[in-house]
């Protein structure tokens, strides 16, 4: 049977180890927002839902008016289209508006106050946190419980 090939002690690769000094609050305050990065990473996904199934939504339309006046509703394919095509979601903007703003402003933001806070507090290691949580959880020895990869 072949045994792991280890980091000294078991220990995560250097990138994954905690700074000489860093206290346990500090780890787990980076950890959270780290865990809120990562939320605003799938709210980021969903607006990018919301911005494409929104397009999506007012393509079909157009079929749903050529139907319409189709079937002689020449007054409801009207105001379909006079009312809804090409209608702003949110006063004066578009889906792509709104993500644009997004991206350029919160999740910018956020994006770089989490990358400041992590180089300043942990010489920039990411996912300090979890690297203890997988050591405190794995079985060293154990196939599929490898330290790295």
């Amino acid at each position: 049977m072949m045994t792991e090939p280890e980091e000294p002690a078991g220990l995560p690769d250097p990138c994954h180890r905690r700074p000489e000094g860093l206290d346990d609050v500090t780890v787990d305050a980076l950890g959270r927002l780290s865990k809120a990065l990562e939320t605003i990473h799938r709210v980021r996904g969903h607006l990018y839902s919301f911005h494409q199934l929104t397009g999506t939504a007012d393509f079909e339309l157009d079929n749903a008016v050529r139907l319409l006046r189709q079937a002689g509703h020449d007054k409801w394919a009207d105001r379909i289209e006079r009312e809804l095509i090409g209608r702003n979601v949110i006063q004066g903007r578009w889906t792509f508006q709104i993500v644009e703003e997004y991206d350029d402003g919160y999740y910018a933001t956020f994006q770089e106050l989490e990358r400041q806070a992590r180089n300043e507090l942990a010489g920039g290691r990411r996912h300090l946190y979890e690297a203890e949580l997988k050591q405190q959880r794995r079985t060293p020895g154990q196939p599929g419980h490898e330290v790295i990869p």
